[in-house]
């Protein structure tokens, strides 16, 4: 991470930049932020201690192990969590021997799937643009936020490459992994949470946390809709159950996935044209069920209506028609059978 006030022309950190990369470069402000290098195994537990020798101050400390967990609560995806460890192998440091080069606040170091380093540089630090100083030892206006800064490195660390945003910053909230830090008091200079184009990109490539966390708003992914019906002919007054399943077909991981928890709704054809009828009852892996009394032979169809805090689109399933005959109403009807369809 490079200082707001350092030029724009400053090269970013070698160690913050693999040559490398796999994502496809942002050509919008709504377009996940780039993935460098390889991915981690999901959900594993990446530990840290500090840095022997280069332990932080009990205040930079507090601020790391709180970005840790912000990164963890706000990941919404598979990617790895951070733990601390006092027997670990990956180190976070600070002070005179980060590695940072000339402009870096922070920096690091990923090998996966064996090792990354974390640094920050001391409180006190003189820059060509002026001295570092850390909102959480002394906050003053022109302060940066150690938790924001450890939250951008840790990000690098996941895999995420600097978000590319707008001429006019427009779109900085988008993301926390940044090449250019904002101070003490402009926006976002102590966002504590990934933003939507961080977890965008590490829902694509380590998936979903679960199949009903939500997908991000940088994102458009495809939806499919399937609808079955527990039988297709009936007699009137017979309830049908229909159950609707609700897959999703993005990119990367989010591939082959169902979306559990949202809102599907059963339409059926009324004098030509659709209606809602119920919003069907969410279950397991992507699934919806509802029963409806069929009255005479009518199309049936499930839709999706794409949600307004969600990046997914809508979907409708294709059309099932369900034939309704007259009841039986004479004294010879034949009895109701275990199993029957009367």
């Amino acid at each position: 991470m490079i200082g707001r006030g350092s030029a724009r022309a400053a090269i970013a950190l070698a160690l913050s930049i693999l040559a490398a990369t796999s994502g496809v470069v942002p050509v919008s402000a709504a377009t996940p932020d780039p993935f460098m290098g390889s991915a981690w195994s999901q959900s594993i537990v990446l530990e840290y201690r500090w840095v022997a020798g280069a332990a932080p101050p009990t205040a930079i400390k507090t601020a790391i192990t709180a970005a840790a967990d912000d990164a963890n609560a706000s990941r919404r995806s598979k990617a790895p969590t951070f733990d601390y460890a006092t027997d670990a192998t990956n180190g976070i440091g600070y002070g005179l021997s980060a590695p940072c080069g000339v402009n870096g606040l922070g920096c690091f170091r990923r090998t996966v799937p064996t090792s990354f380093s974390v640094y920050l540089r001391e409180h006190g630090h003189r820059f060509d643009w002026g001295t570092l100083r850390w909102c959480e030892i002394e906050r003053v206006n022109g302060c940066y936020d150690a938790e924001n800064i450890t939250l951008d490195e840790l990000g690098h660390v996941l895999g995420l490459d600097h978000h590319d945003n707008l001429p006019d910053e427009s779109d900085y909230g988008d993301a926390v992994v940044q090449q250019y830090s904002r101070a003490r008091p402009h926006d976002f200079y102590n966002a504590h949470v990934f933003g939507r184009c961080d977890w965008a990109t590490l829902q694509q490539v380590y998936d979903v946390l679960t199949w009903s966390t939500l997908y991000s708003t940088c994102l458009d992914v495809p939806t499919e809709l399937s609808i079955s019906a527990s039988r297709t002919a009936v007699v009137a007054g017979s309830v049908v159950t229909f159950t609707a399943v609700l897959g999703v077909n993005g990119t990367g991981r989010l591939s082959n996935n169902v979306a559990s928890g949202r809102t599907v709704v059963l339409q059926q054809r009324v004098a030509g044209s659709w209606a809602d009828v119920f919003t069907m009852v969410p279950g397991s892996s992507g699934t919806y069920s509802v029963g409806l009394t069929m009255r005479s032979t009518s199309d049936v169809r499930a839709v999706f209506r794409k949600p307004s805090g969600e990046g997914l689109r809508g979907s409708s399933s294709a059309a099932i028609t369900v034939t309704v005959s007259a009841a039986c109403t004479t004294t010879l009807c034949p009895q109701s059978t275990p199993g029957s369809t009367r």
